[in-house]
């Protein structure tokens, strides 16, 4: 027998940013990304969500603007808008129209990509960047709560295919990430309150002086104060660019995804409501779920629970939505077993700021955990808040 092997190591590091109004003549902060690869005029095709446009009319303008003010380090080749939300990802039309603009304005693996919009618009940009010549350079300015304090700053890009949420994608960390705050200021309510589950489940897993910050903080929080909103946002993007450098295993070679508290089911309800719920409304479920099954395998205590149903309740989250009534729990796990590979990991907590990777789950009491939370909050807080209504039918539209 004979063998050859091969074995390389590379090391990744990209910024993340925070500032207000990105697109000001004056804010040299996009300008001085660029030059990190080399102060030359740089090829970049700009990709803007078009609910992002929607709710500001002049960012097309300003980013036309800037970058004629800044022609010296950058050639703007197209804006091509996109609409935002699972839409973007699930039409394969979305992807092959910005893989064809990468074609048409003869952007090279130098060249860059700008995206700019929420959480779904950066991984259907993202993804494509990641597959035109292998990989162009991507820039992401994240416009949700949820895409500046998660989405936004990891190194995965994903869409749907096969009627399974993220079956394609790639990992590709980006050349840099820049969240303007200014962005925030035009969102509706409920896209700034989805955002919010993502910074309770990051501190249940890893940080409970974060969790006892957003506790109580949780009603500036839930009138959206602009000063708790970005010390949320920037705490909880601290903590997930931590993980992703320190814990070994940023592209995910092994099974378990603690960052993943509450997604098993959440992922499972966004494919079975259409996306009625919103990927962050669906994680709170989900945390409500997960956090149950803990207090009742008598890892958690009945305060931390409480603590964690109060947070989610009082910042507008749902902690129930019909539909979780009808999820087959053996098979959603199986699908989440075979979406991150290897054997069953799911993470539960032992604490507030303190969880568990374990690989069998009884689905007997998990069967049991829904229909208490069902009992309990539906009809009550059971879907996004009383903005939208205190029950919604199984699938129903939230107003």
């Amino acid at each position: 027998m004979q063998k050859l092997e091969q074995r390389f190591s590379i090391q990744y590091a990209f910024p993340v940013f925070f500032t207000r109004d990105i697109f000001d003549v004056d804010n040299q902060l996009f300008a001085s990304v660029l030059m990190e690869a080399g102060e030359k005029c740089h090829n970049i095709l700009c990709i803007i969500d078009s609910g992002v446009l929607a709710h500001d009319s002049t960012l097309y303008s300003r980013v036309e603007k800037y970058a004629a003010v800044h022609s010296e380090i950058m050639q703007l080749c197209n804006i091509v808008t996109i609409s935002g939300g699972e839409a973007c990802k699930t039409k394969p039309q979305v992807i092959d129209s910005i893989i064809q603009h990468i074609h048409d304005n003869r952007l090279c693996r130098q060249s860059f990509v700008l995206v700019i919009g929420g959480g779904a618009v950066l991984d259907a940009g993202g993804y494509a960047a990641a597959i035109a010549h292998r990989g162009l350079r991507l820039i992401r300015m994240p416009t949700t709560v949820l895409a500046q304090n998660d989405a936004g700053v990891g190194v995965k890009n994903g869409i749907n295919a096969m009627g399974r949420k993220n079956f394609l994608g790639t990992f590709a960390p980006p050349f840099a990430v820049i969240n303007d705050f200014n962005f925030l200021e035009s969102l509706p309510p409920r896209e700034l309150r989805a955002g919010m589950a993502e910074a309770v489940k990051v501190a249940l897993i890893k940080d409970s002086s974060f969790f006892d910050s957003l506790y109580e903080q949780r009603r500036q929080l839930a009138s959206f104060e602009s000063q708790s909103m970005e010390q949320m946002i920037h705490q909880c993007a601290a903590l997930h660019i931590h993980h992703i450098g320190t814990q070994g295993d940023p592209f995910e070679f092994g099974s378990a995804r603690p960052l993943d508290f509450g997604h098993w089911s959440a992922h499972k309800l966004e494919e079975m409501t259409d996306s009625i719920l919103h990927h962050g409304e669906a994680v709170s479920i989900g945390i409500s779920l997960d956090s149950l099954y803990s207090y009742h395998k008598g890892m958690i205590g009945s305060g931390d629970l409480e603590r964690i149903f109060t947070i989610l309740k009082d910042l507008g989250l749902p902690l129930y939505h019909q539909a979780l009534a009808d999820i087959d729990v053996d098979t959603a796990l199986h699908e989440f077993q075979e979406h991150l590979g290897g054997e069953l990991a799911i993470t539960l907590l032992t604490g507030i700021g303190s969880k568990k990777e374990v690989n069998r789950i009884d689905t007997n009491l998990m069967k049991r955990c829904i229909e208490e939370l069902g009992l309990r909050f539906h009809g009550k807080n059971a879907t996004a808040g009383d903005e939208y209504g205190n029950s919604v039918p199984m699938y129903g539209v939230l107003n």
